[in-house]
């Protein structure tokens, strides 16, 4: 008996479950952005239901009889799609940047409609990032209390005392910010540098850049190798693949809240 494949999700989301849903699930599940983000769209009144500009995110909505716009665009629920992207250097993690050389959005096919990146690489880094339109999902990711590991390998120039481990874990407060790691380990050490393995569950903006230079040291290269269980591997820079169903299973297992 042939084993059954595990097939790219791709699917529609299901006609049945709840009929009517909160406004701010309903622009996720349409592809708009991360529900966190559609609630601040639907506060600066760029949502219109059937006619009427909404202002506040406690609102339900049928999504198969109320009529729904988004900057003057009709809204309907998407087929969920999950990619998995190798963000080269040079790419800002963005869909659409008109100061931007080249964003993320020209890496993927336009056939698959709006997607968005879940959490972000500043444009110098490179490595894992996933792109999608289910924004439960991208929240789920992205939040700080699911504290989802990031691992990320960074080369480093200048000293790194054998004290440095000990020292990015314990963190250190950088202006408004706390910055600190989850794990490190050596990778490899010479006189004038090395490479570390260092694991995040919190997002601040370039956050190891910044901390690295708090000690003296400077990234040379940055590289996400992998988001929650799922590594990079060998997929080439620029290129992409699906996330089958059972990496998007993983994933959401990842982002349970932990204790603690």
């Amino acid at each position: 008996m042939t084993p059954k494949k595990d097939k790219r999700v791709t699917a529609p989301m299901p006609s049945t479950g709840p009929a009517r849903m909160r406004l701010a699930r309903f622009l996720a599940a349409a592809g708009v952005g991360s529900r966190r983000s559609c609630e601040e769209l639907i506060s600066a009144g760029r949502v219109v239901v059937n006619g009427e500009t909404v202002h506040t995110p406690a609102m339900d909505v049928d999504p198969d009889g109320d009529k729904i716009h988004f900057d003057g665009r009709p809204l309907q629920l998407a087929v969920s799609r999950y990619l998995f992207l190798h963000k080269p250097p040079g790419v800002t993690c963005s869909m659409s940047d008109r100061h931007a050389r080249k964003v993320v959005a020209d890496l993927i096919p336009t056939k698959f409609g709006r997607l968005f990146p879940v959490g972000r690489l500043d444009r110098d880094s490179e490595g894992a990032l996933i792109c999608t339109n289910d924004g439960d999902f991208a929240d789920r990711l992205m939040h700080p209390r699911y504290r989802v590991e990031k691992t990320y390998r960074v080369h480093i120039r200048g000293r790194m005392s054998p004290d440095l481990t000990k020292r990015l874990i314990r963190g250190v407060r950088d202006g408004p910010d706390f910055l600190r790691v989850q794990r490190a380990a050596f990778l490899a050490r010479n006189s004038e540098g090395g490479v570390l393995e260092l694991v995040l569950t919190q997002g601040h903006k370039r956050e190891i850049r910044r901390l690295c230079s708090t000690f003296d040291l400077r990234v040379t290269r940055l590289v996400r190798t992998a988001i929650g269980p799922i590594r990079l591997g060998s997929l080439p820079p620029g290129k992409w693949r699906f996330l089958t169903g059972a990496e998007v299973r993983s994933l959401m297992a990842s982002a349970r809240l932990k204790n603690g």
